[in-house]
């Protein structure tokens, strides 16, 4: 009995031997698994904190974009304070206050000046008859006096009345014509002028301003031209020059040449208007230049509002004088020493002081 006992218990031992491995080992994974939880929650916990605390920084760096932008702000108005004090410039020249009667006495001392100056002034086109000033009256048009009186000559020499002119071919006027610019409708008006003084006026160019302007090519500056100088009745000739002296005197402000013709003859008898013409337009291609006017060199200083606009030192001043080629009997180079102190200035110019 004994013996079948121990048999029977020796089976036994291994068994629960294997019972404990296996529950040792399910203990082991059931503790390693718990690790794991522990070590995953452990992570999450640390970034969770991490998390927490890198926020503050995003929001500390966003708190700090505006400190940007209000040192922007600030900066911002230096700027556009620069960009005002950047373009300025001299104040305009204030228009001088004067009466009428004033501004008439003043104007006309102007002319009797520029008279003493230009003693011999004249129209600049050579012409020998009302026909060939006409004629050269037109062609001046955007070109300079100078390079028409170069040709002019071929002309008359092939087409010496209206009546030839008329009848020319207008390609062969062209060729003539061509060094004054503009030449195919320069070549138009004056064929079309020759005809209608040979069909209209028998040859002859009329002597008053309602025929004139009839015209192809002949405006109120044409026909004063013509009126005051080839049949001795007077006229302002406004073109570019007196437009722009007149304006700059203050004798107008007006811009269309019939208002500035009209203004300005307001201020002068009418049997001045010729010779006043041609002072201005002398003054004004000599001295009284449109971009840099030689101010320190000019007889009528005194007597201008816009003294200063150009060159004021007499030296650089006389540097900036034009002349045509060849002069004008008579035509005096300097201003008047009546207008220069002892050196070489000249007086204060209108209101100063």
């Amino acid at each position: 009995m004994k013996t079948t006992k121990a048999a029977k218990s020796t089976p036994v031992k291994p068994v629960a031997k294997k019972a404990a491995k296996k529950a040792a080992q399910k203990a082991t994974a059931a503790s390693g698994k718990a690790t794991g939880v522990a070590k995953k929650a452990t992570a999450t916990i640390k970034k969770a904190a991490a998390s927490k605390k890198a926020a503050p920084t995003k929001t500390v760096a966003k708190k700090a974009a505006p400190a940007k932008t209000a040192a922007s702000k600030k900066v911002a108005p230096a700027k556009t304070v620069a960009k005002k004090v950047a373009p300025a410039q001299p104040a305009p020249k204030k228009a001088i206050v004067e009466s009428h009667a004033a501004l008439v006495r003043r104007a006309r001392r102007i002319n009797r000046e520029l008279a003493e100056v230009y003693p011999y002034a004249h129209p600049e086109l050579d012409f020998e008859n009302p026909f060939q000033l006409v004629i050269a009256t037109v062609l001046s048009a955007q070109t300079t006096d100078l390079r028409v009186n170069q040709t002019t000559p071929g002309l008359f020499a092939k087409y010496p009345t209206p009546e030839d002119l008329a009848a020319a071919n207008p390609e062969e006027v062209e060729e003539i014509l061509r060094p004054t610019g503009f030449f195919r409708a320069k070549t138009k008006s004056v064929i079309g002028l020759s005809k209608a003084l040979a069909e209209d006026f028998g040859g002859e160019v009329p002597g008053r301003l309602e025929d004139l302007v009839k015209l192809p090519g002949v405006g109120r500056k044409t026909a004063f031209v013509v009126l005051g100088n080839a049949f001795g009745r007077p006229g302002i000739t406004v073109d570019t020059h007196f437009g722009r002296l007149v304006r700059r005197w203050q004798w107008t402000d007006e811009t269309d040449p019939d208002k500035v013709e009209a203004a300005v003859g307001a201020l002068f008898p009418k049997s001045e208007w010729t010779m006043l013409s041609h002072h201005v337009i002398f003054h004004g291609r000599r001295i009284c230049h449109a971009r840099k006017p030689a101010c320190g060199a000019c007889p009528i200083a005194p007597l201008c509002p816009a003294y200063g606009e150009g060159e004021t030192d007499p030296e650089k001043a006389r540097k900036l004088l034009k002349y045509e080629k060849g002069g004008f009997p008579g035509q005096r180079l300097n201003p008047p020493q009546s207008y220069l102190d002892a050196g070489g200035i000249p007086a204060p110019p209108l209101g100063a002081g």
